[in-house]
């Protein structure tokens, strides 16, 4: 098999590992909604559960960032689906609500270690944005599918769950594409893997790694009441909110792509900043919406922008280091925000109400939209001249330059630090007070000394 075909699949694995792992966040307000219903629990409580279960994520990210390359990514891919199939099957297949938190717990592990695997491997491809975005075009498809059939199949808290674990069964045959021993980036040579040294970037790593967990907070502070928003506040059923829930994901679906037209023509920072203020107008609208018009605008014009923005965070975070370790960080900064969401908006919602919950999420995307524009602005990685030199702050990194005929040893990977400059002491020959162009000459091979 070529190269080419090894990367494909390659590439075919870790968009299914993504889809399969970002399931569960993307389907959290029937989840959350289902737990609430089904199982007799106050919004708070299930909100509390939808919390812990998303933490669990967060937490297998973190622990996989420092031991990903020691396990291999197709052992530790299917350990976590494993844990899916296993933690979201048995939290459906039981009412007590002890063993559903159990299951969600386990079921949210197996998310985390699919969604990092996925998150270190898209980060070795050669352009991670084009990776990242055909990951979110593939789960939001499966989660606007899902919006559509789930109100069809029963009322209770088992339905969702079972969906998600039956992804992983069917993510599971795709994993025999990926390495079974220490990670090899994908689809590029393998010296980008062998990358040794510090983590790069640490402060403009750190700040993007806070801003993203605030983001996410915000976001799925409001998603995970959003269900509820449009069945009582606004006063639609079940059927017309998963069809509102669909449409939107629908209009991220278009997003997404555009994103992936778009490229990098406008960079990272602008789609990063401007997008993230306007789903802050977004969150205002969606949390003050009282019928379906209003509702229906906020979802679908949030949704849209969404995923856009992500995908250039998700670029922005795997151009900081070609091991993907900084993509496992920001993507496990953003579960533990997605983790703190529900809690965070059925609290804000049941002290303030649903608009003044949108007010204090809206200051607070706006807040965080500053360091994170910064940070793509002065920290992204982008090809460089052969020949320049960064001079932006930051640790200086630099990315592949040159054409696509360039020998890859020779080209300089993402993270890898530049070589320094020594100043070289030129004596001046007597008599000759400065030195000018005609000073020096070419070294040819018969120059010698």
């Amino acid at each position: 098999m070529s190269s080419r075909s090894r990367g494909a699949g390659a590439l075919v694995a870790l968009v299914a590992l993504f889809t399969a792992g970002y399931l569960a966040p993307y389907l959290l307000p029937t989840v959350v909604g289902r737990l609430s219903a089904g199982l007799g629990l106050t919004p708070a409580q299930a909100g509390l559960v939808g919390s812990v279960l998303l933490l669990g994520s967060s937490t297998a990210g973190f622990t996989l960032a420092a031991r990903g390359e020691r396990i291999g990514p197709r052992r530790a891919a299917r350990a976590g689906l494993l844990a899916m199939i296993v933690g979201y099957g048995s939290a459906a297949a039981t009412g007590a609500v002890p063993l559903v938190v159990a299951g969600a717990v386990l079921g949210g592990l197996g998310s985390g270690t699919a969604t990092a695997v996925a998150a270190a491997g898209i980060a070795g491809q050669r352009d991670p944005h084009r990776a990242s975005t055909l990951g979110l075009l593939s789960v939001s498809a499966a989660a606007g599918a899902l919006y559509l059939t789930l109100p069809h199949l029963g009322t209770g808290h088992a339905p969702p769950l079972l969906a998600i674990a039956c992804a992983a069964a069917l993510v599971w045959p795709v994993t025999g594409r990926l390495a079974g021993g220490t990670r090899a980036c994908a689809g590029r040579e393998p010296v980008a893997a062998s990358v040794a040294g510090p983590l790069p970037y640490r402060r403009a790593g750190a700040v993007l790694a806070g801003g993203i967990l605030c983001w996410s907070l915000a976001q799925n502070a409001l998603w995970g009441v959003s269900g509820r928003i449009g069945t009582t506040q606004a006063g639609l059923s079940e059927v017309t909110v998963g069809a509102v829930f669909a449409a939107a994901l629908g209009a991220g679906l278009a997003g997404v792509t555009a994103a992936g037209a778009l490229g990098s023509r406008l960079g990272r920072a602008v789609p990063i900043g401007a997008g993230t203020v306007v789903i802050a107008g977004c969150v205002l609208l969606s949390s003050a919406a009282g019928d379906l018009v209003s509702f229906a605008a906020g979802e679908i014009l949030w949704n849209a922008v969404y995923p856009v923005v992500l995908s250039y965070l998700l670029g922005l975070a795997a151009s900081l280091d070609p091991r993907g370790r900084w993509a496992v960080l920001v993507g496990s900064a953003s579960s533990l925000g997605v983790a703190c969401g529900p809690v965070t908006g059925s609290l804000l919602s049941e002290g303030a109400g649903y608009p003044g919950m949108g007010a204090v999420l809206c200051g607070l995307l706006l807040l965080v939209a500053a360091p994170m524009t910064a940070v793509a602005r002065h920290a992204s990685g982008r090809p460089l001249v052969p020949g320049s030199v960064r001079r932006r702050g930051g640790a200086p990194a630099a990315v592949l330059a040159g054409s696509a005929s360039a020998t890859p040893s020779l080209v300089p990977q993402v993270g890898a630090p530049e070589q320094p400059v020594a100043s070289i002491r030129v004596p001046v020959a007597a008599g000759r007070r400065r030195l000018t162009k005609s000073t020096f000459g070419l070294a040819r091979p018969s120059d010698r000394g």
